[in-house]
């Protein structure tokens, strides 16, 4: 690796997905106030809505969010088009 390519601030960073408490560690320039300690090691954390273990696209599973029928309504405007 070429010497001096890196940002002084990168370092070991804890990732924490908010949604289901899943903590990956990976080397980050992100800044953070508040600390983790993870298998014995206090990290920087930097608190996620979202991650590679709770979006919908990576685990296959979808969640639909239905607001005043708008599903049903599509669903009935395009039913005739069905073979």
């Amino acid at each position: 690796m070429k010497p001096n390519i890196h940002p002084e601030n990168y370092k070991l960073v804890a990732f924490k997905d908010m949604s289901n408490e899943d903590v990956f560690i990976t080397k980050s320039t992100a800044e953070s106030k508040e600390t983790i300690e993870f298998e014995g090691v206090t990290y920087p954390l930097v608190k996620l809505e979202i991650s590679r273990t709770s979006h919908p696209y990576y685990t296959g599973k979808s969640k639909l969010v239905d607001t005043a029928g708008r599903i049903d309504k599509f669903k009935n405007k395009y039913t005739k088009f069905k073979k």
